[in-house]
């Protein structure tokens, strides 16, 4: 190896242990690992409610219509 190709080598090492490095730090941010987990799981939670509240109320109308129904015969 030329002196040229080490140096190149050892520049990218040191490129690659920074981005460890940086790698490590966010993993030991405690706090904002925290605050990330706790907005992550208020966005799924609303996104549950959004995408299960059309299935609720359809069910909703379905048990309501088939009360409705069924008093309508007994009555009949």
């Amino acid at each position: 190896m030329t002196a040229d190709e080490v140096r190149q080598e050892i520049e990218q090492t040191r490129e690659r242990l920074g981005e460890t490095v940086d790698q490590l730090a966010a993993k030991a941010d405690i706090k904002a690992r925290a605050k990330a987990a706790e907005v992550s799981g208020q966005v799924r939670g609303g996104q549950l409610v959004r995408r299960h509240w059309p299935v609720a109320m359809t069910a909703c109308g379905l048990v309501v219509g088939a009360v409705a129904i069924w008093q309508w015969r007994k009555q009949a």
